[in-house]
């Protein structure tokens, strides 16, 4: 997967906005303001996902390219390394899991407004 497909499916969630909180080379996806995705827009070697805890535990003795959060909470979030071992359609999923949970932590109020968007 190159960035610009990455790009382009976060893109494509209800509610997304791209930013660059932590500087000019971390690539922040946020729905309706909280993160969930990042990525270092140069060099693209790896993704943060946020992940259910358990879930997260499992991928990372499932997979080697799959690591705690780098500098994130390693209880809610995942790093994957772009090593080609983990195929497009999976980190898809992974993205989706990750939007999936973010937005089910949103207000009631701001679900609602996600959802009469889409």
């Amino acid at each position: 997967m190159d960035i610009e497909t990455f790009r382009e499916y976060c893109l494509t969630k209800n509610g997304v906005t791209e930013e660059f909180p932590f500087g000019e080379q971390t690539l922040v996806f946020k729905v309706m303001g909280k993160m969930f995705a990042l990525t270092d827009v140069d060099l693209f070697v790896s993704i943060n996902l946020k992940c259910d805890p358990e879930q997260a535990m499992e991928l990372r003795e499932t997979y080697p390219a799959i690591k705690p959060g780098y500098h994130m909470n390693k209880k809610h979030w995942n790093t994957m390394e772009m090593d080609d071992t983990l195929s497009d359609a999976f980190i898809l999923q992974l993205v989706d899991h990750s939007y999936d949970l973010v937005v089910a932590k949103l207000p009631k109020s701001v679900r609602a407004e996600l959802k009469g968007n889409s």
